[in-house]
């Protein structure tokens, strides 16, 4: 231990001598582990945030969709583009299947709205006093509409809160305000709580309008549907015991590769599959990286073993075996990995913080541990090679080094 901490310390009042040298031998590895830490934070945080919206959406919850999305555990890009659609016969069928609690019919527009304070581009989605709590939606302000205002055909709107502020400056201000969606005059009832959505592609319901499907028709004159969400009893009836009635009851009236019926899970499954792969590539590539700053470590040990010789060469007429002069410099190339991965894994952590603001990520004890150990065991590798030359040396020729 005394020995340890003796070559720990000459190693350590080297590098101070030589500041520059020390930071920018150590500049690969630390280049690398903060990109390697870094995508780990985000695939990490994205995987966080996926869990947790199909967390909302509850065990019991399916959706009924055009195409077959899911095929063998992967999405069918090809299946997202079918043009089949859904309308109230089919509605009204699942309505009536033993076990179905909840029913919302789904379609959405891209729309000017205009309110008394300004105007935005807006996506609003159509839909049923149902979809709120199929969604897990929480009133933040005034309430949502229900069943007798979409029969009614009621012009009333939820906004999120993003979408309030931008029209009203504050969501607070918005309800009982008059709002227009395209020269269609809505009153605004409530502010749903953030929902904090819309990234990686996913939907920003922040940004979003809500209102009855019944009062849409302008933008849907066919009056269907681009997908349906339903909730079940899963206390009296299994998934698969749904999943069969449901799709006995659609076969009726569609083919059987015009529609999917997704479970949240299922979805999810699909989804962390494709990010944990694409999350494998990048930090891979990431990796070369550390494999540019271990050969930069290498080839400056080669030359701190040329500085040494003569030192190598004394240390090794005292008395020194070859044991203690590989232990030496395989020490100093570990530190040196270990002080870039430490900067590097500082760097990462400092970045984190600040695109927490913006986009899901968070470093967890896994990726410290992968960092420090990836550090110092390419420190260890590239350092071997150099202090093998060390310890190889002849104590006379060495000490007669110029």
């Amino acid at each position: 231990m005394n020995y340890l901490f003796f070559v720990v310390k000459n190693a350590i009042e080297d590098f101070k001598k030589n500041k520059t040298q020390t930071f920018l031998t150590s500049l690969g590895i630390m280049i690398g582990v903060f990109a390697v830490v870094m995508l780990m934070a985000l695939g990490l945080g994205l995987k966080k945030y996926i869990n947790d919206q199909f967390a909302q959406l509850g065990k019991n919850t399916l959706f009924i969709v055009p195409g077959k999305i899911i095929q063998g555990g992967s999405f069918n890009v090809a299946a997202t583009l079918q043009s089949v659609k859904f309308d109230n016969r089919d509605l009204a069928r699942i309505r009536k299947l033993r076990g179905v609690e909840e029913v919302a019919p789904i379609y959405s527009a891209q729309t000017q709205v205009k309110s008394s304070k300004g105007s935005e581009e807006g996506t609003i989605i159509f839909s049923n006093e149902a979809f709120f709590e199929i969604n897990g939606f929480k009133i933040k302000i005034g309430r949502f509409f229900d069943q007798n205002e979409v029969i009614k055909r009621s012009k009333v709107v939820v906004l999120g809160s993003k979408i309030a502020e931008k029209l009203f400056g504050k969501p607070d201000l918005a309800v009982n305000q008059r709002l227009s969606v395209s020269r269609i005059s809505y009153t605004v009832i409530g502010v749903i709580e953030p929902e904090g959505g819309g990234g990686f592609g996913g939907p920003d319901y922040d940004n979003y309008l809500f209102a009855p499907y019944t009062t849409g028709y302008i933008f849907n004159p066919q009056k269907d549907f681009s997908r349906i969400a339903l909730q079940f009893d899963d206390e009296k009836f299994t998934l698969q015991e749904i999943k069969d009635s449901i799709i006995r009851e659609m076969l009726k009236r569609h083919n059987d590769d015009s529609f999917s019926l997704i479970e949240p899970g299922e979805i999810l499954r699909a989804v962390n599959s494709i990010f944990s792969i694409l999350n494998f590539v990048l930090v891979a590539i990431a990796s070369i990286s550390l494999v540019v700053g271990g050969i930069g470590i290498m080839n400056i040990m080669f030359v701190t073993v040329t500085e040494k010789t003569r030192e190598i060469g004394i240390r090794r007429a005292i008395g020194a075996r070859k044991k203690d002069i590989l232990f030496q410099f395989i020490v100093e190339s570990t530190l040196l990995s270990l002080f870039g991965g430490s900067i590097g894994l500082g760097l990462a952590f400092l970045l984190t913080l600040l695109v927490q603001r913006f986009i899901p990520a968070y470093i967890d004890i896994y990726s410290v541990l992968l960092a420090l150990g990836v550090s110092s065991f390419v420190g260890i590798i590239f350092g071997v090679f150099p202090a093998k030359k060390a310890a190889d040396l002849s104590p006379i020729e060495a000490i007669r080094y110029q």
